[in-house]
C-alpha cells in the first residue's frame, strides 16, 4: 500500500501512532511487546527481546555474542588499546561490538530505504523508552528521548514557570550544565537562584550533613531545588533518596510547591537503584558514560510532566506523556535507536551485578591510593557516598600535568574541568581489577 509522507503525519499530530505506523508499514517486524521490568541479576536475557524489540543488526548478520557471566567477555566487547588502562571511559564511552553491530543494521536500514526506515521511528523511540524502563525504574512513558544530560537540564528548566518572586535552590559543587541552565532560567524569569555548600572537604562528605544542609536552604519562596547525583568534581555521591525523603517529611514547606530536578548522568547504571525510587520529579542523564550506550544520547526522566513545557517543538506523539518533551528534528537515528541495545546489552549483565563490579574496583583503586605517601584522597571512602569516579591530588604537582605522566605510564585519565581541579580515574566495565592495581603503582611512581 502507498505510504503516507512524514510530514502528513506530523501535521495531523499522527507520527506517534503506532497503530497506523504498524499498518503502513510491514517491513519493521511486529510491534513492541508490552516490558516488565527484568530482574537486576539477570544474565539470560538476550538483548533483542530485554527491550521488547527486534536488534538494528543487519538481516542475515549474527549478533556479535559475549558471556554477561564472564568480565572478561564483557571487558572485550570495547575496541580499545589494550596497552592502555582505560581509565577515562566514562567520560564520553566507546562502543561495544554489539552496539556498534546495532547502529549499522540501522544506518544500513536509512541508507537503503530512507522513507521506511522513518516511519518505523515512533515504534523505535517507544522501544527505547521501555528498554530504559526496564533497565532503571519507573515506566517507559516518563523517558523522553534527548541527545545528552546537558539537553535534558535545558528542557528540565527551561520548562520551569517561574517568576520575580520564586527561588532555586541548588548547591555549589554542579557541574557548567546545570549552573548555565539556571543562569539562563535567571534571565528568563528573574527567579533567584541560592546555592548551598554540602560539605568542605569532600573526602569526609557524610550523608546526614548533606541532608541537613540542603533542607535547612528550603524556604516558602523555593519552587526548584536542583542537584547532582555524582559531582564529577569530587566522585561524591549525593543522598538524593534521603534529601526527598526528609523534604517529604518537611512541615514548613509544603512538598507539592517545589519540583526536585536532578542530573543524574553519574549515577545512572553506577547506583543501584530505580530512578523511580529516588524521590526526585525530574532527572536528566546521557546514556552514552557509565551505560556505554551511543553517543549523543540522552534521557530526562519525569514523574509528572505537568509542569514542564515543552520548550522545542517535537516529532513525537504529543499524547504520550513523555512525546511532549523529546525534542524533534532530525537526529542520529541510527544512534538513538540503538540506545534499545545498549540497554539490553546492560540489562543482560544484571545492574546490580555491573553496579557492583565498578564499586569493587572504585574501591580497590582508593584503597590502593591511599596508602601513598603523597596522595591526597578526595573521593570518600565509603560505598554509601561515592559511586564510580575517584579523585586525588597529588602533592606538588598540576593534574593536567599528573595525567600527561600516567598516560605515559599506560594509565589514560582526566582532570576535572573545575576552578578547583583533580585527578581523576573511573574504573567501569572497560577495565579489570589488574588495571587498577597498575593505575595504583603508576600513580606510586610518580611521587
Amino acid at each position: 500500500m502507498d505510504h503516507p509522507s512524514r510530514r502528513a503525519l506530523l501535521g495531523a499530530g499522527l507520527v506517534g501512532g503506532t497503530a497506523l505506523l504498524a499498518g503502513c508499514d510491514s517491513h519493521d517486524g511486529p510491534p513492541e511487546a508490552a516490558v516488565s521490568t527484568p530482574s537486576s541479576t539477570s544474565v539470560s536475557t538476550p538483548p533483542s527481546t530485554a527491550a521488547g524489540v527486534s536488534s538494528g543488526v543487519a538481516s542475515g548478520a549474527a549478533a556479535t555474542d559475549f558471556d554477561p557471566r564472564d568480565w572478561a567477555s564483557v571487558r572485550a566487547q570495547f575496541n580499545l588499546d589494550p596497552s592502555l588502562a582505560q581509565f577515562a571511559a566514562f567520560v564520553f564511552s566507546p562502543h561495544t561490538k554489539v552496539l556498534d553491530q546495532a547502529i549499522a543494521g540501522y544506518r544500513d536500514e536509512l541508507a537503503t530505504d530512507t522513507e521506511t526506515a522513518l516511519l518505523a521511528r515512533a515504534r523505535r523511540e517507544a522501544a527505547v523508552r521501555s528498554a530504559a524502563a526496564g533497565y532503571h525504574g519507573g515506566v517507559a512513558n516518563q523517558y523522553a528521548l534527548t541527545d545528552s544530560t546537558t539537553m535534558g537540564l535545558g528542557l528540565m528548566y527551561g520548562g520551569m514557570s517561574l517568576g520575580p518572586g520564586d527561588e532555586v535552590v541548588t548547591t555549589t559543587h554542579d557541574f557548567y550544565s546545570t549552573e548555565e541552565s539556571l543562569r539562563l532560567l535567571h534571565e528568563r524569569t528573574g527567579a533567584l537562584v541560592s546555592r548551598v555548600t554540602l560539605y568542605d572537604d569532600p573526602a569526609a562528605a557524610a550523608v546526614d550533613a548533606m541532608v541537613e544542609a540542603l533542607v535547612a536552604a528550603v524556604t516558602p519562596r523555593t519552587k526548584v531545588v536542583a542537584l547532582t547525583w555524582v559531582h564529577s568534581s569530587t566522585g561524591v555521591r549525593v543522598p538524593v533518596r534521603e534529601i526527598c525523603t526528609a523534604l517529604d517529611d518537611l512541615d514548613r514547606v509544603p512538598r507539592d510547591q517545589y519540583s526536585v530536578c536532578v542530573d543524574g548522568v553519574h549515577g545512572f547504571s553506577a547506583v543501584d537503584a530505580d530512578v523511580s525510587d529516588l524521590g526526585c520529579d525530574f532527572l536528566a542523564a546521557g546514556t552514552h558514560k557509565w551505560l556505554h550506550g551511543p553517543r549523543g544520547t540522552g534521557i530526562l526522566w519525569g514523574r509528572d510532566w505537568g509542569p514542564l513545557a515543552a520548550v522545542i517543538p517535537t516529532f513525537s506523539d504529543p499524547s504520550v506523556p513523555a512525546g511532549r518533551l523529546t525534542p524533534g528534528g532530525y537526529h542520529c537515528f541510527e544512534h538513538q535507536w540503538a540506545a534499545a541495545d545498549a540497554f539490553g546489552f546492560m540489562s543482560r549483565i544484571g545492574r546490580a551485578r555491573v553496579v557492583a563490579r565498578v564499586a569493587e574496583q572504585a574501591t580497590r583503586l582508593k584503597e590502593g591510593l591511599s596508602g601513598i605517601e603523597g596522595i591526597t584522597l578526595k573521593t570518600p571512602m565509603s560505598s554509601d557516598v561515592s559511586a564510580g569516579i575517584v579523585c586525588f591530588d597529588v602533592a606538588g604537582q598540576r593534574p593536567p600535568d599528573v595525567v600527561a605522566r600516567l598516560r605515559q605510564a599506560g594509565v589514560v585519565g582526566s582532570a576535572t574541568p573545575y576552578a578547583t581541579s583533580y585527578v581523576r580515574l573511573g574504573p567501569s566495565l572497560a577495565t579489570d581489577p589488574d588495571q587498577v592495581d597498575r593505575a595504583v603503582e603508576a600513580v606510586r611512581s610518580l611521587v
